[in-house]
């Protein structure tokens, strides 16, 4: 049955190495059980139900890692996203002013919109249009991204009013909630990397596991001391919370749960097009980044069965709206698994599946701290980066895009803002320096640039 739904032969893969590859991007995945009820239920503007909100998170994941695997056969894992949650929360239902429900409504709406673009071809059409340089660049892109955004959560790399970041000051009064935990992300990259030095497969998720155990150690011995005030949690697993059916009975459907008449349609609009806006981007540069880093685009630089693909982003979006949730995107984190060896969607049904069963071991999965996941996204950064050699830098017309490309989002903190500053510097510089035949300029990249340009004045 496996070897029917997911061709493992043809793609030269195992079983064990494809569970193993959908255990490791949970394990990587799994923050966002945590983080996601926080920030859509700390927050003034949102002030939703975590334990509801926590469900939600897990089946808009399932379902969204499901439809990748049967509409696509491709390793990749979705949920809610970060950066799209924290729009949701601090703009819509913050700046705003409005409820949760409206703003469920709002992604609702991108996710019908999503599911038309990507079957008339739209979506697969922008995706291939991008030129290979800037393909290329997204990949090493996201790696600096997703080891910048492990350093950060595990407070190795921490905010300066001088020089906006510094590195963790070990001695600091700080030592048993910040200093511990960055010592032991250190500690866990330096095992991680040791284990693949050593070619132990399972390494990254070996990793993870390792280095939230020390901590449990570290908190019994008092090493390290939970602080909820600065959001350092207990390591060690509390089922006495429940786990909150009930309230997640509540949520579910209130995406249609608002009265129309109070919502301005121009703000609505407004509020669609940006979910859509970053959500189309942030999804099409992980598909990049990802597929790229897993030998998976063909010689011209496309991904055959984008469509699949794509359309199981949308889906995953409209469900996640109606359980309760933000934008479900395809994730960065996937790269875990691919570096592990999963090539086809039996690691992304081991993901969901793990997503599904974390409603019920939830404390479990939430207690996983940052500093856990931290090794594993800065060793798979490690690994993305491989594709700067596939870059011309002798070519200037491709590397300098390419450049702006990869150094935006770290910068920016945004894959999409990295692809748009990719686009908008490729296309000028080709056209200013006459080279639109010779480059093959499409017609689709006039039109992002223009888009990407509106962005930047309108929104």
């Amino acid at each position: 049955m496996l070897e029917k739904l997911f061709k493992l032969k043809e793609h030269k893969a195992t079983v064990k190495t494809e569970i193993v590859a959908g255990i490791t991007t949970f394990m990587t995945l799994a923050y966002i059980l945590a983080v996601n009820p926080q920030l859509l239920g700390n927050t003034e503007g949102a002030a939703m139900n975590i334990q509801a909100v926590l469900i939600a998170t897990a089946l808009a994941s399932f379902v969204g890692c499901l439809m990748m695997a049967l509409l696509a056969n491709y390793p990749f894992a979705l949920a809610p996203g970060m950066g799209l949650n924290a729009y949701f929360s601090f703009t819509v239902c913050g700046a705003m002013g409005y409820s949760y429900e409206v703003a469920l409504f709002a992604v609702f709406c991108e996710g019908i919109i999503f599911i038309i673009l990507s079957l008339t071809n739209v979506r697969q059409a922008i995706f291939n249009s991008i030129p290979m340089a800037i393909k290329n660049a997204v990949s090493v892109g996201i790696g600096l991204f997703i080891a910048f955004i492990g350093a950060t959560g595990a407070n190795l790399i921490v905010n300066d009013e001088t020089t906006l970041v510094t590195y963790q000051g070990f001695n600091s009064g700080e030592y048993h909630t910040y200093g511990i935990t960055a010592a032991l992300a250190l500690l866990g990259i330096i095992i991680t990397s040791l284990m693949l030095i050593k070619k132990i497969k399972g390494a990254i998720l070996y990793g993870i596991i390792i280095t939230w155990g020390l901590g449990i150690i570290c908190e019994l011995t008092g090493l390290y001391i939970p602080d909820v005030s600065i959001s350092m949690y207990s390591l060690i697993p509390d089922f006495s919370k429940g786990i909150g059916f009930g309230e997640f009975g509540k949520l579910f459907g209130d995406v249609f749960g608002f009265d129309f008449n109070e919502v301005k349609v121009l703000d609505l609009i407004v509020v669609i097009f940006a979910f859509l806006f970053v959500d189309l981007f942030d999804t099409i540069g992980t598909l990049i980044g990802v597929a790229n880093k897993a030998d998976m685009l063909d010689e011209k630089g496309k991904l055959p069965n984008i469509k699949g693909a794509l359309t199981a982003d949308a889906i995953a979006t409209t469900f996640g709206a109606v359980f309760g949730t933000s934008t479900t995107t395809t994730c960065v984190e996937s790269a875990a698994g691919v570096s592990e060896g999963g090539k086809t969607g039996l690691t992304a049904v081991t993901t969901g599946i793990l997503f599904l069963l974390s409603i019920f071991l939830s404390p479990i999965f939430v207690a996983i701290p940052a500093f856990a996941t931290a090794p594993a996204l800065i060793i798979v950064g490690f690994l993305m980066i491989g594709s700067v050699t596939k870059i011309n830098f002798d070519d200037m017309l491709e590397a300098i895009p390419a450049f702006l490309t990869i150094i935006v989002m770290p910068f920016s903190y945004s894959i999409s803002e990295g692809i748009a500053a990719g686009i908008i510097s490729y296309t000028i510089l080709v056209l200013l320096a006459g080279k639109a035949k010779e480059k093959k300029l499409s017609v689709l990249m006039y039109i992002l640039t223009v888009v990407f340009v509106l962005k930047y004045i309108l929104l």
